[in-house]
């Protein structure tokens, strides 16, 4: 009896372990984004657009491919991948945390004239061009999910 209430005790906790290690994912890779930053800002480490938003920047609104709503949503997966989850989707929007807004300042005020250092090194034009193939890529998603509901696609 005891061996069944520690299987469904471990059972039960399996989401939450899910959970834990998507936050702990998450919280890694903003470490990292915030410890690599100075690199970024005098140009030694390139910001790198993902493909599937350069191809949203080329054509949001390009139909190329989406036949079937097998690929729409294979596309609408990639993309929601790079730009994070839609708003209906279920799961709330990354919170910044107050570590991560707090590492981000201590490691932003090493630079001196920051702001300047970035434009010259083409920092500040890499994320530009960052955000506007991020803006594309909502565009497209939501042109997509339109799409497909005009096609009465089922799963988006």
């Amino acid at each position: 009896m005891n061996k069944t209430w520690l299987m469904m005790a471990a059972v039960a906790m399996l989401p939450a372990m899910a959970v834990a290690q998507d936050k702990h994912d998450s919280t890694m890779k903003d470490a990292g984004e915030v410890a690599t930053q100075p690199v970024r800002d005098v140009g030694l480490a390139k910001t790198k657009i993902p493909p599937v938003l350069l191809e949203a920047s080329d054509g949001p609104y390009d139909l190329i491919g989406m036949g079937s709503c097998g690929a729409i949503a294979n596309e609408v997966r990639a993309l929601s991948h790079e730009i994070g989850p839609d708003f209906d989707s279920g799961k709330p929007g990354r919170k910044a945390s107050l570590a991560k807004v707090g590492g981000a300042a201590v490691v932003n005020s090493l630079i001196p004239f920051r702001g300047v250092v970035r434009e010259v090194s083409g920092a500040a034009a890499a994320d530009r061009a960052l955000l506007t193939a991020q803006q594309a890529g909502f565009a497209r998603r939501g042109f997509l999910r339109g799409l497909a509901m005009s096609r009465h696609c089922r799963g988006l």
